[in-house]
This record gives structure tokens, sequence and C-alpha cells, in this order.
């Protein structure tokens, strides 16, 4: 009885997992998709807050990255 217990949990952390993926995954698409269209801004009217907001977006997707490559503070 304990091996389908496990093999339930694990299919449930499975799903989870996969799901989760499919949430990453469509959410980097959009990014991609928003990259590839210059954040919606024309290049001729960029200005200094155009600058700020693509930093922000830098510096958590930079939290992210550290974080899945150990690197930055997650650094070992």
């Amino acid at each position: 009885m304990t091996t389908r217990r496990a093999t339930t949990s694990n299919d449930k952390a499975l799903n989870a997992f996969i799901s989760a993926k499919a949430e990453i995954d469509t959410m980097l698409e959009r990014l991609i998709a928003l990259s590839g269209d210059h954040f919606e801004t024309n290049p001729e009217e960029i200005n200094w807050g155009d600058v700020g907001t693509l930093n922000h977006y830098a510096s958590r997707l930079r939290q992210v990255t550290d974080s899945a490559f150990k690197e930055g503070e997650y650094a070992e």
C-alpha cells in the first residue's frame, strides 16, 4: 500500500510541475513576443521612463535566472 500512495503523491507532484512549467513557458513566449515588438515602444519616442521600465524588468528576470543558474546572490 505504501507504493501506491507514493506513486499517487509523485503523480500529483509531476502534474503540478508540468503545470508550473507550462505557465513559465507561456510567460517566456509572451516576453519574447513583446521584446520582438520593442516592448510596444516607438524607437523615435524612447524616453528615460522606458529605460527605467526595461531595467526593472531586467532586474526581476535577473533574480529568476540567478536563482535558476545559481549565480549572483545564489552562487555557492
